[in-house]
């Protein structure tokens, strides 16, 4: 019988650190930034181990793409692909303890290495698009997390069973790549995280943001940046008094918004689907006043990329966690585990824009074709070091190329319970279709009210 044989290279690091990578990631997140940020926070073994703490940062970036394994198993899958080589078979216990030895430290210090915006971010009328927005995060019922994250009291579906992170992140539109992010516990909102994310914005930079973030002192702290910005603010009785300083002849005015001058625009948006007609309304107030290089529609339609900061955290939580609780049992261990996702997060952004880009639009990649090639290096071992000659594609960029989704086309879907607590809950059966759509957008006049000058 006719027999074949596979032979390969596998080039890793030598000895106890062989077990230490990413596959193809490794180039993202490779050994030498590894071991600086390790010597920057004192965190180099004093005496050889069979965890050195170099593989331990690996084992914690291979524990996000295999989210669903248990640390045992994910270094099944470090080691099944070094074809033979002597590696360690390190217990359960002495994998926890080696993640607390590590502690956050060196997972903060990678992430402030590789966070910011990729190139190729979508830019509009010559500044790079960001957005911002939170989201929460589920984790380990614990006590030691108890006495840090609470847990949602209250509600129509009695609160939640887990304690809750609020997670907060500054996004580049286009490439989703992760500028800045921070988290901490629920019982402080987003306006109070932001500020700590606004050191990376600059000039030449517009931020979209939703109403959460309609705040005229967090207005004044963005404008203090250089960096322009666009913002969702309440209407009606809720709405922040802005003052028609001056109307413009495309129907927005200018006014004041936290001390900085704003120019304020009303747009009604028809939305026309398969299911017939719908109609709403938004208040934006932008730094951007000039109407004719900025024209009000323009800037109605530039809002609706906001939204890729939600396509983000759905990557970040479904995909990559498929809707699972964060694993640490103490404070310390859900820091690490959360740097542990945004550096895994961004690498994976980054492999995928650098096959992107330039040439073909980010948003018809993968994210689930790049996170599962991702996942077949890791097994192989494939990749880890770069060759002789520079391949920015890699073999996960090949498989992003090879199964491009179409051009995103627009779509509407009403706002949701996604996740009802009871299944008998009358108010999470709601139609969550998803249809093609498109817009009408009309610029409505500044309102007449008195004090306002003609």
């Amino acid at each position: 019988m006719d027999k074949s044989v596979i032979s390969r290279a596998v080039t890793v690091a030598g000895g106890r650190f062989a077990p230490g990578h990413l596959g193809e990631l490794t180039q993202q997140v490779p050994f030498e930034m590894v071991d600086a940020v390790l010597e920057q926070t004192c965190r180099v073994q004093r005496r050889a181990r069979d965890l050195p703490a170099r593989v331990v940062v690996y084992l914690l970036l291979g524990g996000c793409l295999f989210a669903e394994l248990g640390y045992s198993q994910v270094w099944g899958r470090l080691t099944a692909g070094l074809d033979g080589l002597p590696a360690a078979a390190p217990s359960a216990s002495a994998m926890t303890q080696a993640r607390r030895r590590l502690g956050p430290g060196p997972l903060r210090e990678l992430f402030a290495l590789l966070r910011g915006p990729a190139p190729g971010g979508a830019r509009w009328r010559g500044l790079l698009v960001c957005a911002i927005d939170g989201t929460i995060m589920t984790v380990a019922d614990s006590a030691a997390n108890l006495a840090v994250y609470s847990k949602q009291r209250g509600g129509a579906n009695g609160g939640s069973s887990y304690p809750m992170l609020r997670l907060l992140a500054l996004i580049s539109c286009g490439t989703r790549t992760i500028i800045d992010a921070v988290s901490g516990p629920v019982s402080s909102g987003e306006t109070t995280y932001a500020p700590s994310l606004l050191g990376s914005l600059h000039a030449g930079m517009v931020l979209l943001a939703d109403r959460n973030f309609g705040a005229g002192f967090l207005a004044a702290q963005i404008a203090a940046t250089d960096a322009d910005f666009l913002i969702r603010v309440r209407a009606g009785n809720n709405s922040p008094k802005l003052p028609v300083l001056q109307r413009l002849p495309d129907g927005s005015w200018l006014s004041r918004f936290g001390g900085v001058p704003v120019r304020v625009i009303d747009a009604g948006i028809t939305f026309t689907t398969s299911a017939g007609h719908a109609t709403g309304s938004c208040r934006l107030v932008t730094t951007l006043t000039d109407p004719a290089r900025y024209p009000a529609g323009d800037l109605a339609v530039l809002y609706h990329k906001r939204w890729e900061v939600e396509t983000a955290y759905f990557e970040l939580k479904s995909t990559i966690l498929g809707g699972r609780v964060l694993r640490a049992r103490t404070p310390d261990g859900i820091e690490q585990e959360v740097y542990a996702l945004l550096v895994t997060y961004q690498a994976l952004r980054t492999a995928i824009t650098d096959a992107t880009v330039p040439g073909t639009d980010p948003d018809r990649a993968s994210f689930t074709v790049a996170l599962n090639a991702a996942r077949d290096q890791v097994i192989l071992a494939a990749g880890v070091l770069a060759g002789t000659v520079t391949d920015l594609t890699g073999t996960i960029g090949r498989h992003v190329l090879a199964s491009l989704m179409p051009s995103r086309r627009l779509r509407v879907s009403p706002r949701a319970v996604k996740r009802a607590m009871s299944k008998y809950n009358a108010k999470g059966k709601v139609d969550r279709t998803t249809r093609k759509a498109t817009i009408a957008i009309t610029i409505l006049a500044a309102p007449l009210t008195a004090g306002d000058e003609p």
